[in-house]
């Protein structure tokens, strides 16, 4: 069974992601196998860090090859303004106001 990692759980993550499991299985739902051999060949869409024998990605790359805001606080805001958008189209349709 896969699990992908939501946006809450990728933001709550240190500032070096484990290249396998986070990364390959959580963000991009790879195997193994296929996490390990995109990264050799430099085929994934982010760098990865190698410390001693283990692998990593910069969760900050992986923030922003989602497009999302590099901290959670900037995530909220977004959020929020595009419910209130959302909300004052819905409101307009329903007593036929145009803007």
């Amino acid at each position: 069974m896969t699990t992908s990692l939501t946006i809450g759980e990728i933001y709550a993550r240190p500032p070096l992601m484990p290249l396998w499991p986070d990364f390959g299985r959580g963000v991009c739902r790879f195997s193994e196998s296929t996490t390990y051999l995109l990264a050799a060949q430099k085929r994934l869409p982010v760098e990865t860090v190698r410390l001693g024998r283990k692998q990593f990605v910069r969760t900050a790359d992986v923030l922003t090859w989602l497009h999302l805001p590099e901290n959670s606080e900037a995530a909220t805001g977004a959020t929020a303004t595009a419910s209130d958008e959302h909300s004052n189209e819905s409101t307009a349709k329903k007593t036929g106001e145009h803007s």
